[in-house]
């Protein structure tokens, strides 16, 4: 089997949960914040910080291994302008995904020490403010990661 046909496969599929799992984890706390109903946002709350820690975490690492591994197996520059342009995204993503999970970590606190959704404070709203202005540019990132993965410019 052509390996490097195995590390693109894992590449792409890793790529795709990472993007699934983010748009996911966003739509369901989205809702649930939406719906004022303490109990549905105290259960998605919960399974946010988990869905991050199993699915996100893992591809956060096997995105960059089988990526340079590809890059190695095709002999690719790693000081082309796409490789660099991948890094910086990448990083940049990454800038806004760890203050999300600790934002997630807060506002489930927050929403298991209140007695109903109208006892969350300004804390709350104020966290999930954030959560919502890095999320939406990181989610824009990724989709430009996809871009240049795909199209490769400059090779």
């Amino acid at each position: 089997m052509n390996s490097y046909l195995v590390l693109k496969c894992v590449h792409v599929l890793s790529a795709a949960v990472l993007l699934g799992t983010g748009i996911g984890i966003a739509y369901f706390l989205l809702s649930a914040h939406l719906s004022r109903n303490i109990e549905a946002l105290r259960v998605v709350a919960r399974a946010v910080i988990v869905a991050d820690w199993i699915f996100t975490a893992t591809t956060v690492v096997i995105q960059p291994v089988s990526g340079v591994l590809m890059m190695l197996e095709r002999g690719w520059s790693f000081t082309s302008p796409w490789f660099i342009a991948t890094v910086v995204l990448y990083a940049a993503v990454g800038a806004c995904w760890i203050p999300v999970v600790v934002l997630q970590y807060r506002m489930a606190r927050l929403v298991r020490e209140a007695a109903g959704y109208a006892m969350l404070g300004p804390e709350y709203h104020r966290a999930f403010r954030i959560w919502m202005m890095l999320g939406v540019p990181a989610f824009a990132m990724v989709l430009v990661l996809y871009a240049v993965m795909i199209f490769k410019p400059g090779i």
